[in-house]
């Protein structure tokens, strides 16, 4: 059953810069979709504007829908989008230094958040925040309740972020790079966890990522924008076993291998464009190897692969034949 909806999102700035131009793309309950792309791909600004909290002045939503359960949320007033904040879908991100309170206790902020969407009483509250705090693996929840955010460890802080999310109960959960300023160990103990609350809560999940790796070890699917546009679509083996899009095989190539590789890493030519200067045509021809006088003259709509009506690329010149156009 489709949780999330969304058709046509676009983002621009008070300049008519176009940031997210025309993305679609639906989640079910309980799945995880991997939003891949390059920094300034539009994942982060794409996910912001499903919470309608935009970063910075003058961002908007001049286009499209974003049905949750339903409900549009382009549509709601901002008094009617608090209610879903939190509530309905909960983000965790990048830097939880940064966006968990300081002069809070944790145990105090997953309280809060009962308080708050589910009317507890203090000792309830309390009760259930030694609970989430268990849920995400912290140690003697009792005590570490107790503590600020400044005195838990970097992976530390992340699970209590993810507890503080968890505590409305939200139907979705966007992770935005979870793992980024984490060692390796710690990273995989995050992903483990994510895949596990998936698992044992149903909650459904877009992780933001320009790892494939994370990618490939937690998501059922796959989307990857570029230059604020979807290039590519698909489930999670059919894109990365199967990639037709140049920038979702270079993004692939440059992926490092663990045996039977030699010499450099492969890297994809010139740098991603800036959102004022986007090219005409196919925004990645600047940097394909493939592109012709049709890329650089007009944009490929999104089609679906000859093999499967869930894969959809846009481009000329696909490595996988592409035939109807994704509905």
């Amino acid at each position: 059953m489709t949780l999330l909806d969304v058709s046509q999102l676009t983002v621009t700035t008070a300049n008519q810069v176009t940031l997210v131009d025309g993305i679609s793309f639906r989640l079910a309950e309980g799945e995880m979709l991997g939003l891949v792309g390059e920094s300034g791909s539009g994942k982060t600004v794409t996910c912001r504007a499903l919470m309608r909290l935009l970063p910075g002045q003058g961002l908007r939503i001049s286009g499209g829908s974003i049905i949750l359960a339903g409900r549009d949320l382009v549509a709601l007033s901002e008094a009617q989008m608090a209610g879903v904040r939190g509530r309905e879908i909960g983000m965790i991100f990048q830097n939880p230094t940064s966006h968990l309170n300081p002069v809070m206790t944790v145990g105090e902020q997953i309280a809060e958040s009962r308080r708050l969407h589910f009317g507890a009483s203090r000792r309830q509250a309390r009760a259930d925040a030694l609970d989430f705090l268990r849920q995400v693996g912290i140690p003697d929840p009792q005590n570490r309740a107790k503590n600020y955010p400044h005195e838990f460890s970097g992976g530390m802080r992340q699970r209590a972020m993810i507890a503080v999310a968890l505590a409305a109960e939200p139907r979705l959960l966007i992770a935005d790079e979870p793992t980024t300023a984490l060692d390796v160990t710690v990273q995989m103990q995050i992903l483990r966890l994510l895949s596990d609350l998936r698992s044992e809560l149903g909650v459904a999940m877009i992780m933001i990522t320009h790892d494939l790796g994370v990618v490939a070890q937690t998501c059922d699917r796959i989307a990857v924008m570029y230059g604020g546009r979807l290039c590519e679509s698909g489930g999670k083996r059919e894109v990365l076993h199967h990639a037709a899009h140049p920038y979702t095989q270079g993004l692939i190539d440059c992926q490092p291998q663990s045996e039977g590789s030699a010499g450099y890493l492969k890297t994809i030519p010139g740098q991603p464009p800036v959102a004022n200067h986007f090219p005409e045509g196919c925004r990645f021809h600047p940097r394909c190897h493939a592109a012709s006088e049709a890329c650089r003259q007009q944009q490929p709509a999104l089609h679906y692969t000859q093999n499967s009506l869930s894969h959809a690329a846009a481009c000329f010149h696909p490595f996988q034949p592409l035939t109807q156009r994704e509905g």
